[in-house]
């Protein structure tokens, strides 16, 4: 049916009944008939026949995920990524506040409890959300063609002032008086074995770079077999991610003509004005934080220049009704978009989740509060949220600012934001009382609810989806050992020796993980279930990136304990890295850590230098290189100091 023909059910203009609007629509139906000749009855019936049809079009959409959305972006053909005009929507805070006060009429999906209240919270949603619809699409309904294309240019030409603004506010940095840094530089360990070790760990780190700048110097990644260059669409066009990810690693390396080719690199080549769709996510950890890094430890203002610039290519991100950034931005046209497989359009809690100390780092560099501002609104709106369990789901709703299917997960999709709750309170010298309360917080929920012992004794991180438990642990779940130790000299009194137990316990599943495969080196997930421990039962699951999370949480127990199992640990992960990663183009992943035949994936990932191999160094030198109480690893292993205690505040150039 013409939309003509739906109007005047809802316009009712003056001067035109109920019958009229009727008549009008179905005249050429009728030989003869004008609205005189319906009768009362009639008229009746046909409201009834039109209201029944309205009804149950739009309320078939709401059983379909992200049904506001969808009705706006598919009904009405406009942009995601565009926010309506602020004079007909309630901004951030508003849509906050909103959903704090709707906790009471909703039930927690999945959540146990009464049947019957429960079918009745669901039914009531569905009322509330049709009601909704029907108020948006009498709006949108009542507005022409031409209405509806200016408010979308409208909205677009506010985004691309912002960004002007946002490049001429950016355009004079602030001087930064950047105090003596701790632990910057290190000496040689004084045990002849430890150095000997630590030196093959810089001849890996040699292998992999020179590789990389013979055959893929420039572009994104090695591909060490076929010896050619790979790239994500993680970056769009964005080029040099080994190059940005690698430059700390270099540094603390001492490869001081390495270091100073790939700086030479990025002041000539790096680029941010281009047209590419890009992961906020995936460059916010690498670029921004491996920019930021290499400026602190080197002092070099190219750096800090790059990463302001980018900073300011990702703000549009957040340009969405709750604050709750996009996952995917286009960086020149400022528009956004979440992936399409994220639970009907939703935002990632690991991704959302995990800007926080690269943010407050980049305001603190250019002097601009704005980017601190982001984040904190993100702490905001999660607060107003109710927590099913205590536990953070991994999908909300940007555009309502709600949670979406309650799936949680300390590994992949979740992880990261824990540790960032963590890193928060370290990195503001341990004066951010919100982020350690939220930290603390979710970690007692996620013990009481995902944390399980097999029957042999191995402790492991289930996954939680609407109450029911997926007993799988996933490769990047083992960062989560490191994070329990290091969190646990705060920990609420009488927990500290439990999280650096609970530390050691995690520590010790995941290096049964690499035991149990015959190259020695873990999969990517296993599993917990059947009679089985530890291992990999799907093939889908049994590949190896060269990852570096079971090192990292190694790294911290080293550091925290002494206990020398884990430099042994770690060296039988370089064992197996030597011999089953390791080609003459580099190093690749493997497709099947069980099988005994290597089967090569072709990609030598840029954290392999990032995170791998600077961890497993970090583990074979002295304690007083980057000391945890000076220096803080963002999840891509990128060194933020800790800001009250090794930096001066920033002079701002009243200029």
């Amino acid at each position: 049916m013409p939309v003509g023909g739906l109007l005047p059910l809802f316009s009712s203009p003056a001067g035109s009944g109920l019958g009229g609007g009727l008549g009008t629509g179905l005249g050429g139906g009728r030989k003869g008939s004008g609205p005189a000749a319906f009768r009362l009855t009639e008229k009746f019936v046909l409201l009834l026949v039109f209201s029944a049809f309205i009804t149950l079009c739009f309320g078939a959409i709401f059983f379909l995920p992200d049904s506001s959305k969808l009705l706006s972006g598919v009904l009405f053909h406009s942009s995601p990524a565009l926010q309506p005009p602020a004079d007909r929507k309630p901004g951030p805070g508003a849509r906050a506040e909103d959903a704090a006060d709707g906790r009471a009429r909703r039930g927690e999906e999945g959540a146990p409890g009464d049947p019957a209240a429960a079918l009745e919270d669901n039914l009531a949603r569905i009322r509330e959300n049709h009601e909704r619809a029907l108020r948006e699409a009498k709006e949108t309904l009542q507005k022409l063609p031409e209405e509806i294309q200016r408010d979308i240019l409208m909205e677009k030409e506010k985004v691309a002032q912002d960004q002007l603004s946002n490049r001429v506010g950016f355009k004079m940095l602030p001087p930064v008086d950047l105090a003596p840094l701790v632990g910057a530089i290190d000496r040689e360990p004084a045990d002849a074995a430890i150095r000997e070790k630590r030196e093959k760990i810089k001849e890996m780190m040699k292998h992999a770079w020179n590789n990389y700048k013979r055959y893929a110097w420039g572009k994104n990644e090695l591909k060490p077999v076929s010896k050619g260059s790979h790239s994500s669409s993680l970056f769009g066009n964005i080029q040099g991610a080994t190059i940005v990810d690698a430059l700390d690693t270099l540094f603390i390396m001492k490869m001081k003509d390495e270091f100073e080719e790939a700086k030479a690199w990025v002041d000539e080549n790096l680029n941010f004005n281009m047209n590419a769709e890009v992961s906020v996510f995936e460059v916010n950890i690498r670029f921004v934080g491996g920019l930021i890094s290499a400026y602190y430890l080197s002092g070099e203002e190219i750096f800090r220049k790059k990463a302001v610039e980018l900073g300011v290519k990702l703000l549009p991100a957040f340009h969405t009704p709750s604050g709750i950034p996009w996952a995917l931005l286009n960086i020149k046209s400022g528009i956004g978009r979440n992936w399409p497989w994220a639970s009907g359009g939703s935002s990632i809690l690991a991704e959302f989740g995990t800007l926080h100390l690269e943010f407050i780092h980049l305001s603190y560099l250019s002097g601009n509060p704005i980017f601190a501002d982001k984040v904190m609104n993100i702490r905001t709106v999660l607060n107003n949220l109710e927590k099913p369990q205590g536990l953070y789901p991994n999908y909300l709703n940007p555009n309502s600012g709600q949670w979406a299917q309650y799936h949680v997960s300390v590994g992949g999709l979740g992880d990261s934001f824990y540790e960032y709750l963590l890193k928060a309170w370290l990195m503001s010298d341990k004066t951010d009382l919100q982020a350690k309360k939220m930290y603390f917080d979710a970690i007692k929920a996620i013990e009481t609810h995902l944390i399980r012992k097999s029957r042999n004794g191995l402790t492991y991180i289930a996954e939680w989806k609407g109450g029911l438990l997926e007993h799988k642990m996933g490769h990047l779940t083992c960062f989560a050992g490191g994070m329990f130790a290091l969190g646990a000299d705060d920990a609420p009194e009488g927990l500290t020796q439990h999280y650096l137990q609970l530390g050691a316990e995690i520590a010790r599943t995941c290096h049964e993980s690499y035991n149990r495969t015959f190259v020695k080196l873990g999969p990517e997930a296993f599993r917990f279930d059947g009679g089985v421990e530890a291992i990999a039962t799907r093939q889908n699951e049994k590949y190896y990136i060269l990852r570096p999370e079971v090192v990292e949480t190694y790294m911290y127990m080293w550091r925290l304990t002494h206990d020398p199992k884990y430099r042994k640990w770690a060296w039988e992960a370089v064992e197996a890295l030597e011999k089953h990663c390791r080609v003459k183009g580099g190093y690749s992943g493997l497709r099947d850590v069980y099988f005994h035949k290597e089967s090569y994936d072709d990609v030598q990932q840029s954290f392999f230098l990032a995170e791998t191999l600077k961890y497993l160094y970090l583990i074979f030198s002295d304690d007083d290189l980057l000391p945890l109480e000076h220096w803080i690893f963002n999840t891509e292993a990128h060194l933020l100091p800790v800001l009250s205690r090794n930096i001066k505040k920033v002079e701002v150039n009243e200029k």
